[in-house]
């Protein structure tokens, strides 16, 4: 675990710079003012990473032209990753998972079902069950953005998902017989896909906004929110990551250098 520092890490991918040239980035572990936080409150932010209470019109079309920049070069540097070297980084962090107390003191975890540009989770949700740990995936409604994370019952129980038109495996509309993590006993440890994070744990996603909608639900809930962890590829790390007053920043990212 790396804890942030006030100067930019060498080689990490800087929005405000030409994307085309960033060089392989390393990586990071946020947890600065996580402990205090009891919502998504601002916490210490670097240069060009600032968390502006009250964006003008111009700041949010700017920022919104750095997301695209930045979601577009994230892609590209991903599709770039042969698939030998995901899979070695997928198995380097799933020991990193195994190994973390967070994890090993979890019951209730919620964790995402890798679409092929994400570390891939096979391995840590079958470590899941054979640890005896209950295990929720999400489900995302189409055209909104809420998601629920629901039950499975096994590894094997993936097979039984459908597929849905983004290639992600998940739980049917109709399938009501899954428990929904905040209708009974919340969750201990959410496991964070995302296109890019930067080391102040701000995250950037796909744009839909499920993980902060999700995340807001979980402080309304008795048990409080859980803590969470992003998994990276240490490609997908960046200097700044772009953020709005309604982001969640991440309480710590698992990648192969931290």
């Amino acid at each position: 675990m790396v804890t942030p520092s006030s100067g930019k890490v060498k080689g990490v991918l800087d929005p405000e710079a030409c994307l085309g040239t960033a060089h392989l980035p390393c990586g990071h572990s946020s947890r600065a003012g996580h402990s205090s936080r009891a919502g998504h409150q601002s916490h210490g932010h670097g240069a060009g990473c600032h968390r502006d209470t009250s964006p003008s019109l111009a700041d949010g079309a700017r920022a919104s032209r750095r997301n695209r920049q930045l979601r577009a070069e994230l892609r590209q540097r991903l599709r770039a990753l042969g698939a030998a070297e995901k899979q070695r980084q997928s198995r380097l962090l799933g020991r990193k998972v195994i190994d973390h107390p967070k994890y090993q003191e979890s019951k209730r975890i919620a964790i995402f079902l890798s679409m092929p540009d994400e570390v891939q989770t096979e391995e840590i949700i079958k470590d899941i069950f054979k640890q005896g740990k209950e295990c929720f995936i999400p489900r995302y409604k189409p055209q909104s953005n809420h998601m629920d994370m629901l039950k499975l019952s096994s590894a094997e129980d993936i097979s039984s998902l459908a597929l849905t038109s983004w290639n992600i495996l998940q739980p049917s509309d109709d399938d009501s017989a899954r428990e929904e993590a905040l209708a009974g006993g919340g969750l201990d440890l959410i496991f964070m896909p995302g296109l890019g994070f930067d080391k102040k744990g701000n995250r950037l996603g796909r744009g839909k906004g499920y993980y902060d909608t999700y995340l807001e639900r979980c402080m309304k809930h008795p048990r409080g929110k859980p803590y969470t962890i992003a998994l990276a590829f240490r490609e997908q790390i960046c200097e700044s990551v772009p953020v709005t007053e309604n982001d969640v920043p991440i309480d710590e990212i698992l990648y192969e250098d931290c």
